[in-house]
């Protein structure tokens, strides 16, 4: 196997997080499959952090980064935010989309978020930490010559916020993932690894669906190259949606990984 640092994005099993049983048991499906990390997101809020610790140092698993939830969290108790994250021994945080207050606000909503978001990532530098953002496709929308996601990063402090690209999303978005991922350079800790299929829609239109990696179109040669040029720390598979059994595809995300990396 190659270098790279794997990890499963909780939120692919998040039916199976909900309680302190299952979420144990989903870490170990994890920890048998082959990953060394997980990112957390999307976990029951009544299970204690310390208890989220012992479960996955029982599996010998990393939380190498994380969702933060709620992340109004972020604006309203960031010192919550720093503890869980040192409980966690957890230095990479990020925020899952923007809020949607940002979001009804249109280009001006992309420049303030920039500007708060890069408050909250030096706060975060402080304590140790990163602050990355992970987009979807809505931030791909154009404002004059500028979609949401240059603005995002244009605008910002790069040394406090950071980038969190999901592949899917951008190609999604009608944008290169590969190219993206490029210009992250010295401020991506972790990328989201999800592949896109197109199934037969109505008529002459395909329709789109998250995959498994290598299941889908994604140029996965360009893709990992760019991510190993700008020295991306954690490859966190997620898988929004799934077609089968969420663990079945984290495996085959898994085993086809162990291909695409060695070739």
């Amino acid at each position: 196997m190659a270098q790279e640092k794997l990890a499963a994005q909780l939120y692919t099993v998040r039916e199976f997080t909900q309680n302190a049983k299952d979420l144990a048991e989903s870490l170990k499906k994890i920890q048998a499959i082959g990953y060394p990390a997980v990112q957390t997101s999307a976990i029951s809020a009544d299970i204690p952090d310390a208890d989220i610790k012992a479960m996955a140092d029982d599996c010998g698993l990393i939380i190498c980064n994380t969702h933060v939830r709620p992340s109004e969290a972020l604006w309203n108790d960031i010192d919550a935010v720093i503890k869980q994250h040192q409980i966690w021994d957890c230095k990479h945080a990020a925020i899952g989309s923007m809020p949607k207050e940002f979001r009804e606000e249109g280009e001006d909503g992309f420049k303030r978020f920039a500007a708060e978001g890069s408050k909250i990532g030096e706060q975060l530098a402080a304590a140790g930490m990163t602050f990355s953002y992970h987009n979807h496709s809505f931030e791909l929308v154009k404002y004059g010559n500028r979609t949401g996601l240059d603005i995002i990063y244009d605008d910002s402090d790069p040394r406090y916020l950071q980038a969190e690209i999901d592949t899917y999303w951008i190609q999604h978005g009608g944008a290169d993932p590969a190219a993206w991922i490029a210009r992250m350079k010295n401020r991506m800790p972790a990328v989201h690894l999800k592949d896109m299929a197109v199934v037969p829609g109505e008529g002459a239109r395909g329709e789109q669906i998250m995959a498994e990696i290598g299941e889908g179109n994604h140029n996965w040669a360009a893709i990992l190259q760019a991510c190993r040029d700008i020295g991306v720390e954690w490859y966190v598979v997620e898988q929004d949606t799934c077609q089968r059994d969420p663990f079945e595809s984290l495996k085959i995300s898994y085993d086809n990984l162990q291909t695409l990396l060695s070739e």
